[in-house]
């Protein structure tokens, strides 16, 4: 485990891994946004306030899905340490930033979808980001076979895990995923004649279905007959969004006639 910046090369400040791979993330997914917004001509500049509302809302949220976890209310960190210190959830971010942005846009009165941008933006930034996991967190259970990331004494008491033991590197399995869902994102989904906003929509179903199975060695703590609580959360959503697909593919949303159907800056459709 690499804590800090110069743990992980040997030299260098001693900067927070984790940290460094999440402003890494949003660097670069800056870079993919922009890049997206002038392809598809959404230039308008309130469009950036979209943007601090998604990371507004991901911020407060990926904290408050982990508040009150334990049944015990005395294990759980008032409201105050929990936003300031608690565990992050990325499920719970993706939710917070979905509501960030549908607030930003009530406030400032933007009429277009903006999924078909934050789609491989948040998918570069994840693959990115779970860098900063891979170095610094528990990488999963154990793998029952001689290959998988073997912890020190010291790294194992750090992250609360088994020492010794080779374990599956569940992070590194979630890059793989990222990346190749940023590849197929960027290269074909972006291209094809798809709904306004709907290849988000697409991305996250795909990350749900991914994230239920990877739970199963990620070591995260049972809740519930047999099940994480990410997985308890995603019984719900992947129906939801599954049936969100099912029901656009039925009414035409992946023709060219839906991915031509778009509002205006004035609200109008062309």
């Amino acid at each position: 485990m690499y804590p800090t910046l110069s743990d992980l090369l040997g030299w260098g400040p001693p900067l927070d891994t984790h940290a460094v791979f999440v402003a890494l993330a949003l660097i670069v997914a800056a870079g993919v946004f922009v890049v997206e917004s002038r392809r598809r001509g959404q230039t308008d500049s309130r469009i950036w306030v979209l943007v601090l509302g998604a990371l507004l809302g991901a911020a407060v949220l990926s904290r408050l899905g982990t508040w009150a976890q334990h049944l015990d209310p005395s294990q759980n960190l008032d409201l105050a340490g929990q936003l300031l210190r608690g565990n992050a959830s990325v499920l719970s971010a993706l939710v917070g930033a979905w509501l960030g942005v549908h607030i930003a846009k009530r406030v400032v009165r933007y009429p277009l979808r903006t999924g078909d941008l934050f789609a491989p933006a948040v998918a570069l930034a994840m693959a990115i980001g779970r860098f900063g996991c891979l170095f610094t967190e528990l990488p999963g259970t154990p793998t029952g076979s001689s290959w998988g990331i073997v912890l020190g004494e010291a790294a194992a008491a750090r992250v609360g895990g088994p020492a010794g033991v080779p374990l599956h590197p569940s992070f590194a399995y979630e890059i793989v995923f990222q990346a190749a869902a940023f590849a197929v994102l960027w290269f074909w989904l972006r291209h094809r004649p798809i709904a306004a906003g709907e290849t988000l929509t697409i991305y996250i179903a795909a990350y749900g279905v991914f994230r239920f199975f990877v739970e199963f060695v990620r070591g995260n703590e049972v809740a519930w007959m047999g099940l994480t609580r990410p997985q308890l959360f995603l019984l719900v959503t992947i129906p939801l969004l599954l049936g969100r697909i099912a029901w656009k593919a039925s009414h035409g949303g992946f023709t060219e006639r839906a991915a031509n159907t778009e509002r205006t800056p004035d609200g109008t459709r062309v």
